[in-house]
Formats: structure tokens, sequence, C-alpha cells
């Protein structure tokens, strides 16, 4: 299962449409509470999280933070946002997201981001390389 943080519905229903379409498991955590009781009933692969949503970097402290399951695998969470926020996908790099890409980037890679976390696999493209 993926999970997506995303309050633009039409990003929602992109990542939607397209886990829908290659047959990957994915539902939405609008907020804390949500995201909590996903990581509860479900076993969740990865994040989408938009840095743009409410919350967005408490929600990252929490998944990424030392409050984080030290038994759990740790969960890979793929920050994203608008390439004129460099800073905040700076910040988001550095508060451990495991990747971190402009929306525009993101679109492209869409399909490959998700199969990786989907899998396991190495998630390439990441605004830092």
């Amino acid at each position: 299962m993926i999970l997506y943080c995303c309050n633009d519905l039409l990003w929602a229903s992109k990542v939607r449409s397209t886990a829908d379409a290659m047959g990957i498991p994915a539902r939405p955590a609008r907020d804390r509470a949500m995201l909590l009781a996903r990581l509860d009933d479900s076993p969740v692969r990865g994040v989408l999280l938009d840095l743009e949503a409410a919350g967005s970097g408490e929600l990252l402290a929490l998944l990424r933070g030392p409050a984080a399951d030290p038994r759990a695998a740790p969960l890979r969470v793929i920050a994203f946002g608008p390439h004129v926020e460099a800073v905040r996908l700076a910040e988001a790099a550095r508060a451990g997201a495991t990747a971190v890409f402009a929306r525009g980037a993101l679109v492209s890679r869409l399909p490959g981001v998700l199969q990786a976390l989907a899998s396991g696999a190495t998630i390439a493209g990441s605004l830092e390389e």
C-alpha cells in the first residue's frame, strides 16, 4: 500500500489514477489522524508527501523523526513540491525524505516512483541527483 498526502485534488487524483492503472494499492492520508490510522491498519510501503499540504512538515517529522517506531523498517517518504520552493525542498531532504522531487519532475516519473515504492526498489531521479 502506498499512502499519498495531497490537499490538491488534481494531484491526489493523478496519484490515485496512476496507481490504479498499475494495480498498486494507494490510499489518501489527508491529515495526521488519517495517516496514523492508515499506518495502523495497512502494510504501508511508502508515502508520497506534497510539501504544500497542510501540516506536511509535521507529517514528515512524524514519519522520519525520533518518534517513528525504531522496530519497524524505515518508511520511505517521497516529498514533492513546486520547483520555486527550493528551500522547502532542501529542508525536506535534510529532514530525512527518501527522495525529493519538484512537481514537474515527479509528473514524468510518477509511474516509476510508485513502482519503486511498491516493490522496495531504489528510487532514482531525486532532486539531488
